[in-house]
């Protein structure tokens, strides 16, 4: 089926920004989910699965597939905070913004993390182990403050419990 035109969606520009690996993995992802009604958060979800974060040209290959605008695309893209839009670190630290985490330390506690990873938010570490991400409700209140990495949530989180989950993790790596 031929897409309308839209502006931005160039068939070739999504390969400007992707590797023939990338581009096919996007495509893959976007055949089989394309269906199903509400197919841009499965697909975009896909994508970071496969790629580990969803980059630019995957924008605005999606956004062609679906027949949607990059505008489309990337709103979603940049209201989602689990969306990554580059690469990240191994693992990946969300650090609650929320008010209740704030009012119970989590300003004091962010100081902390970043001046420990030397990383502000949106960046990686040098040893590519780290990301840090700011989130705005982990749903954790009742612990504040909340730290969540990878998948896992932490409660009550303190600069020296997060010392020690840091020293742990690093040499679990």
């Amino acid at each position: 089926m031929k897409h309308a035109a839209r502006a931005g969606s160039d068939p070739q520009e999504s390969s400007k920004w992707l590797s023939p690996e990338s581009h096919a993995a996007v495509l893959e992802v976007t055949a089989r989910l394309k269906d199903q009604p509400g197919a841009l958060l499965p697909i975009l979800h896909g994508v970071q699965e496969a790629l580990g974060y969803v980059p630019e040209g995957a924008i605005a290959l999606i956004a062609r597939e679906l027949n949607l605008s990059r505008a489309d695309v990337h709103g979603v893209v940049s209201f989602y905070h689990f969306f990554r839009t580059r690469p990240s670190g191994k693992r990946i630290v969300y650090l609650c913004r929320a008010e209740s985490c704030q009012a119970m330390g989590a300003a004091a506690l962010e100081s902390h993390v970043k001046q420990r990873l030397g990383v502000d938010f949106h960046e990686t570490t040098d040893d590519g182990l780290f990301t840090l991400e700011p989130v705005y409700c982990l749903g954790n209140c009742a612990c504040s403050p909340a730290v969540m990495v990878d998948e896992e949530l932490h409660g009550r989180v303190t600069p020296e419990r997060f010392d020690a989950w840091l020293k742990a993790a690093r040499e679990a790596s």
